[in-house]
């Protein structure tokens, strides 16, 4: 089990370095519609390429910080089941959920995302639009978003599993409404 948590150690530094990375373009596509206001109402003009980076830039943010937040666990999460359910449920239902229906979903949109990329990539694809981008960047994100997500769900997997047979700790962070003893609620 140390080999696959060393592994999954690995996969959580990769997933975390790049989304910090990539949240900074942020701010890239702030200044860039900020930027591209003040140049379209002072000087009256305006590039369809200026708003497609814009769109481009948060996808990269959306697509390759998706990884980071399943590993902070900051995902969106319904908890219908596991609401009512102790630490150790919770962690069986992550386990059975990453297994079951994140892993299938990643992996065929790897599957799905490789040929959308190189067709885009080795024909030239623009943009419909008058002065817009070439289009393999944005189906570049889609790609490495979901080999990102595949990764960091294999790595959720070995620590579902870790902690289900002993080999990891729950962490406290496990906890959700109902965990907290009675008097940390008072007061």
């Amino acid at each position: 089990m140390s080999a696959f948590l060393a592994v999954s150690r690995a996969i959580d530094l990769v997933t975390g370095a790049v989304g910090r990375a990539m949240a900074w373009l942020i701010l890239a596509a702030v200044l860039v519609s900020a930027g591209n206001a003040v140049i379209r109402k002072s000087f009256d003009l305006s590039s369809n390429a200026w708003l497609e980076l814009q769109w481009y830039l948060f996808g990269a943010v959306f697509m390759l910080c998706a990884a980071w937040t399943l590993r902070e666990d900051e995902h969106v999460r319904v908890d219908v089941l596991s609401g009512w359910m102790g630490r150790r449920g919770r962690v069986w239902v992550d386990l059975v959920c990453h297994i079951l229906f994140l892993m299938p979903f990643a992996v065929l949109m790897v599957w799905l995302s490789w040929p959308f990329f190189v067709s885009s990539y080795f024909s030239g694809e623009q943009s419909s639009n008058a002065g817009g981008l070439v289009r393999w960047p944005a189906k570049l994100w889609v790609l490495a978003g979901f080999v990102l997500l595949t990764a960091q769900g294999v790595s959720e997997i070995i620590k579902r599993t870790a902690m289900l047979t002993g080999a990891l700790a729950i962490p406290e962070g496990a906890a959700r409404d109902g965990d907290e003893p009675a008097e940390e609620h008072a007061g």
